[in-house]
This record gives structure tokens, sequence and C-alpha cells, in this order.
């Protein structure tokens, strides 16, 4: 590391300064206003330069999510999206024994969407649904799969996970055959609309009130077959049998007309199931028959397939110069790779300053191995601001878009110096992750910009010889699904720099354009750094 020295003036009130203000590991804290006010300081702020680009994915990983899209969304944008899902099942009781004469009554499938109570009138539960996108109709069809979902990957050395991927690939060269997916078809509705309401359930002489859910009634005759005639059989007996022998469901939409729906289903809750509901006839003297149930749930591998017909072509990034502007698309979509300070670090050569040094002698005095001695100017706040392209956008933009380490795959540090809020997601981390600053308070109104505070990131690579890694924007569904979460790979990337996306972008359907560095306009993006620093 070369060795910078530095002159500093008024050392005294320097020396106090960090004395009050600087924590044991030389952190660096917020000054409070009456203190940067007094005369012998000055509070300035200073816009660096960004080098900012498109990075359009290819297919990304879609298995192990916490949740799945499902349907068909319109984007004014970029085109449309089709969503699908394939799903493992696995019983909750393994060889079951059913009585004699056994009738099936009915069988019911359901998975939850996402929503909250707004209040009870009259007994009733009202309920608003989360994370529906559209407003449309679709086609919904289930049919039985035939493609074994396996576990592991046989071509990995260490019995490593199976990677599946959006265009139901499991590496470049195998992909699910579509006929496998849709072997037998056992339901299908056409103009299907997610419903708000609650449901409610009389079973003997007990109602049940859950939330809002996709709820259909199956064909019985599929399930006596599948499930009941297979008593005492090997097919039962255990998880692999079982799910060798019946390798899940497919869930397939339609687009009906221009319009649709897109959902986001909730295959991980407790009341997602399928429940099979049976009776045989009265015991000694009763009268009525004697009801029972046989219930499968979601588990095992479900993985989502998207299908984009995009109108609009991204552009390839351009790493050197930054790209006028940014298109940040969920799913199979783009998101777009930040460098700061020209994406250069500390270097060995004396002769030369890389604009990170040069950044960095202006805040920081160093020692010959470039570990930070003392500072010159105190960091009150660092944010990046990114303004909307009005002129290619609709109003359908997202809340919310995340910012991360792309070397790490992971969360930057203001992430976690973030309180969230687990009860509404979209006003989560909002000091960190700026929701979108819109021409009105309504929902659909056009977007402004987003700013994004990056102040303890910054702090660090000041700091703590942090290395000025690159970061990756994309768009949110939700950002909380972030901390601690794994990121989706991206299928034989072509761009080592950037190897997965965070799984809040996949499952988001939603898009926008921003304007990026390399444009003529007050609205490109920049870096800008609010310090207080003694007066000469």
């Amino acid at each position: 590391m070369k060795k910078i020295k530095f002159d500093l003036k008024n050392l005294f009130l320097l020396s106090a300064l960090l004395t009050l203000f600087v924590a044991c590991d030389k952190d660096f804290v917020t000054l409070d206003s009456d203190i940067s006010g007094q005369n012998n300081f000055d509070v300035s702020d200073t816009q660096y330069e960004v080098t900012a680009y498109n990075n359009k994915l290819n297919p990304v990983q879609t298995n192990g999510l916490p949740a799945n899209l499902l349907g068909f969304y319109k984007d004014l944008v970029y085109g449309n999206t089709t969503a699908n899902v394939v799903t493992q099942l696995a019983p909750t009781t393994f060889d079951p024994t059913f009585p004699d004469d056994v009738r099936l009554d009915s069988v019911v499938l359901t998975v939850p969407y996402f929503s909250k109570s707004t209040g009870i009138t009259d007994g009733v539960t009202a309920y608003k649904l989360d994370s529906i996108y559209g407003t449309g109709a679709i086609n919904l069809s289930i049919y039985e799969n035939t493609y074994f979902l396996r576990t592991f990957d046989p071509n990995s050395e260490f019995n490593r996970p199976q990677k599946y991927f959006s265009d139901r690939s499991l590496s470049p060269s195998t992909q699910i055959p579509l006929t496998s997916l849709k072997n037998n078809l056992l339901e299908s509705r056409t103009e299907f609309k997610p419903s708000n309401a609650e449901i409610k359930q009389k079973v003997g002489e007990e109602l049940t009130r859950t939330a809002p859910a996709l709820r259909l009634k199956m064909d019985t005759d599929f399930w006596q077959n599948k499930i009941i005639l297979k008593e005492g059989g090997t097919e039962l007996s255990n998880l692999n049998n079982f799910q060798n022998y019946f390798r899940g469901l497919y869930f397939e939409a339609e687009a009906r007309n221009e319009d649709g729906t897109m959902m986001l289903l909730n295959f991980g809750s407790t009341n997602a199931n399928i429940i099979m509901y049976y009776s045989s006839p009265p015991v000694g003297t009763a009268t009525e028959r004697v009801n029972a149930t046989y219930r499968l749930n979601f588990a095992g591998n479900r993985i989502n397939f998207l299908d984009n017909d995009f109108s609009l072509t991204i552009p390839q990034g351009n790493p050197e110069t930054g790209d006028e502007k940014l298109y940040l698309k969920g799913g199979q979509g783009s998101i777009a790779v930040i460098d700061l300070f020209g994406a250069t670090d500390i270097d060995d050569d004396l002769g030369t300053i890389t604009p990170f040094e040069e950044f960095k002698n202006a805040y920081v005095e160093t020692d010959a191995d470039g570990k930070f001695v003392r500072a010159k100017r105190l960091i009150n706040e660092a944010n990046l601001v990114f303004y909307v392209d009005k002129t290619l956008t609709a109003g359908q933009e997202p809340d919310r878009i995340y910012i991360y380490d792309t070397k790490n795959n992971r969360t930057l540090t203001d992430y976690s110096f973030d309180a969230p809020d687990q009860v509404t997601p979209n006003n989560s981390r909002t000091n960190h992750l700026g929701k979108l600053e819109r021409v009105s308070d309504a929902s659909n109104s056009q977007g402004v910009k987003y700013k994004i505070k990056i102040t303890e990131h910054i702090k660090n690579l000041l700091l703590r010889d942090s290395t000025n890694v690159s970061l990756g924007l994309a768009v949110s569904s939700n950002v909380n699904i972030e901390d601690g979460a794994g990121q989706g790979a991206i299928l034989s990337t072509d761009n080592k720099a950037v190897t997965t996306v965070p799984v809040s972008a996949i499952l988001s359907p939603r898009g926008t354009v921003l304007y990026g560095n390399n444009i003529a306009t007050d609205q490109k993006l920049y870096l800008e750094i609010f310090y207080t620093e003694p007066k000469n």
C-alpha cells in the first residue's frame, strides 16, 4: 500500500472533535446541529461521478423461493411476463389405513394470498390483498406433473442441491420438457381473478374462517385412484416413494386478453394444502357417516417458470463509460451495476493516484499500509440519487429498489443499521432504501426519484480499508426478504462480476427506467456526500 501524508491545520480542534465523536473503533458519527453550527467548523456537500451500466439477466434460479408468482402481467414499458409454478407434494401421514366402504366426498386445494385484515363488520373480516399485479382475468389450469424433481445435482462433486432456472433449465444443456409438466389436466378455470373475500367453510357443525386464498374444488376420481386405492402399497409408505410415484402439480396461467393478473402465492403457509375429505358408513347405532381427512402439503421442490415477451430491448451495458439509462426489471429481467470512484481501489503503484485514493485522501489520513489513522472530514450522510425517466414509465414503477454488494452477494452495512417493519414491508428500512418519490400521493402516479443512503458503506471504505466493490441495483418486492437470505444464481452468466440476483427482485414482475451517469441532464445519477470539517 502506498504511504500518503497530510499536513493538518487546527490539529487541536480536530483532536477534540474526534475525542467527542469517534468511538473506540474509530468510526464516524453524525454531528449534532449545535456542534456543526459552531464557527470553527464548516458543513459542506460534494457530488461525485458514478459509473452505472445495465446487466440484462440470463435465466435466474427460481427453486427455494419463499413465495411464488403465478399469472400474467402486462408491463407498459417492457412487455408481458407469464409466471407458472411446479411443486412437489408430501402427505402428512404415511401408510394410511382408510375405512371399509370409504367414500371420497370432496378434494379442496388451497394456496393463500398475502393479505392483511382491514376490519371486522358483523363478524365478517375484510381483507386487503398484497402483491397482486393487474386487475384482469386469466385462464388457470392445473396439471399432473410427471417430471421427477430431484433434490441433488448428480453432476456435482459433493451432492450439491439441484438448481432450477426460470426457463425450465437445470443447466445450459438440460431443460424440463413442457410435455412432462402438462401430462394430465386435472382442473381448469376461465376468467379467474383473485378474491379478497374471507373464506368460510363448514365441516360438520364447525364453521372456520380463513384469510383469502386461491381455493379450488377438484375432481374426486383422480384422487380416489391416485391416493385412496393405493392403501397398503409402497407408493404411500414414505416420502421418497411417494414423490417418485406422484411427482407433483403444475400450475399454468394464460392471458385471456391484453390484460391479466399476476399474484404472489404463499405455498409455504400452514394453510397451503390439498385436503381430501372422505367418509365411511355409520358405526353401531349411529346414523351419521364418519368423516375424516387426508392432507397433502406443498413440500419439497417448488419452481417458478417465467416466460418474457418483452417489447423493449434492454441494451448491453458499457462498464467503461456507464449507460445513459438504467433498465431495472424483476424476474428474469435486468439489474444495474454501480461502480463508485470509477471502480478503482487502492493500488501499489506509488506513481499514480486512483480516483478512489483521491477521494480517500480528501477525508482521512492513512499510514504506510494504507490503514486509517485520523479523519480530516467527518461523513454526515452519503446518498445515491436516481431519477426516473418519466418519458418511459407509466406509474407502474416499484415503490422499492434494493442495492447490494455484488462481490459477496450480501446487503450493505446500512441495511442492518435500519430497523425493519415486518407488519408493512413496503415501509420497511426506508432510511437506507428510500421509497420512490412520486408526483402525487396516489400509488399509481408517476415516479420522480429514489434516494439510497449508503453512509455506513462509505465510512467502511474510509475507515476499515474495505474493498471498493461493485454494487448491484435491482427492483424489490419486499426488502425484508434480503435479511439473511441467499441469492438466486444466474445461469451461465457472461458477466462473471455478477453471478447472483436478489430474491426480492426475482419475486417482482415490475420494472422501471432510471437515468444513468452517461447523459447530459441535471437528472443524471450522482453520489452526494455531506460532511463536516474544521475551518482552515
